[in-house]
């Protein structure tokens, strides 16, 4: 039997593709459990991602040290239910009948470990929010 369901999808994008793109996508890969299809970009993307954004998720028990920055496409954004900016600007192709959220969020690019704390907790409360609104329900994070 072919399952006829579409997961929903979503795409967070900011400038760089190092920082708070790459930590909402591992936060919505882990709470929605495989529920929802998730892609990150950036406008310029970095070569690496920020090693105090590895360290911040690896606190929480998600490790994102195997991802690394790509560059936006409009086919990321056609093929995307929500799209995610994170401080873009106008780097970010609109489509019309696409849902765009712009999440207004320091950027953790050349912060320590505890300033990137509290962007990483409040970027982890928007994804619970994110999966309420597409009717997902999240999972436990692994144990630390």
């Amino acid at each position: 039997m072919t399952d006829t369901t579409t997961k929903p999808s979503a795409l967070f994008v900011c400038v760089h593709n190092a920082g708070r793109s790459q930590m909402a996508a591992g936060f919505l890969r882990e709470l929605s459990g495989g529920a929802v299809e998730v892609r990150s970009a950036g406008s310029a993307p970095k070569d690496t991602i920020n090693p105090v954004a590895v360290e911040a998720m690896a606190e929480r028990g998600i490790d994102i040290t195997a991802e690394q920055p790509k560059v936006l496409t409009t086919e990321a954004v056609q093929a995307s239910d929500v799209v995610i900016t994170m401080g873009c600007g106008d780097a970010c192709p609109i489509f019309p009948g696409k849902r765009y959220e712009d999440w207004q969020l320091d950027d953790p690019a050349g912060q320590g470990i505890d300033a990137v704390r509290p962007i990483r907790d409040e970027i982890e409360r928007r994804i619970r929010e994110l999966l309420a609104s597409l009717d997902v329900e999240p999972v436990a994070l692994p144990a630390v």
